[in-house]
């Protein structure tokens, strides 16, 4: 446009969105957790559901793509890669490099979370374990929902997550929840 690079985009018919959280040290070494589903709702993430309901392969490839984008960018550090999967394909939605949302869900169901593991790439210590040990959905709070709180930490199986912010606005992410569950896949 006028001699300068852009970016044209289109809508993508997809049925469902997923990402890939992946870390990726100075030393080159790669990790991945599970793969989230994802639901939006008016375009803000609802809910992060892991295992996501998808094939092995799909899975497979996800992560494919995300250690080739964290490898080409020579990244370090924790990134998310959103995918949105259509039929027999998927499409790279968004890269986030930095810990995200839809890897919040890696402090209650894994062994080492998203957040621990990016300081261990900046720091340059090894790699954390990625294993999840439980089912998880994680479900973000937005406006007056963190007002419920209290309700919500006292649910078994809850991890409860307030992000400190003074105003509560509608649409504003003022937490989330992880509802963890035995893993069963």
């Amino acid at each position: 446009m006028n001699g300068q690079s852009a970016i044209l985009e289109s809508f993508v018919h997809f049925e469902k969105e997923i990402s890939v959280i992946c870390a990726r040290g100075a030393d080159g070494q790669f990790v991945a957790y599970d793969v989230p589903e994802n639901l939006h709702r008016n375009h803000i993430l609802h809910t992060s559901t892991v295992p996501a309901q998808i094939d092995e392969m799909l899975s497979t490839e996800a992560v494919f793509v995300a250690s080739r984008m964290a490898e080409a960018l020579d990244y370090v550090g924790v990134m998310a890669v959103e995918l949105f999967v259509g039929e027999d394909v998927i499409y790279v939605n968004e890269i986030a490099p930095r810990v995200h949302n839809s890897g919040h869900w890696t402090m209650d169901a894994c062994v080492v979370s998203q957040f621990e593991q990016h300081m261990r790439c900046v720091a340059g210590w090894p790699l954390g374990s990625t294993l999840r040990h439980s089912d998880v959905v994680m479900t973000n709070l937005l406006g007056g929902e963190s007002n419920a709180w209290a309700a919500l930490a006292a649910l078994p199986q809850v991890g409860l997550h307030l992000y400190g912010k003074a105003e509560a606005r509608p649409a504003r992410k003022m937490g989330h929840f992880n509802k963890i569950g035995p893993r069963h896949a």
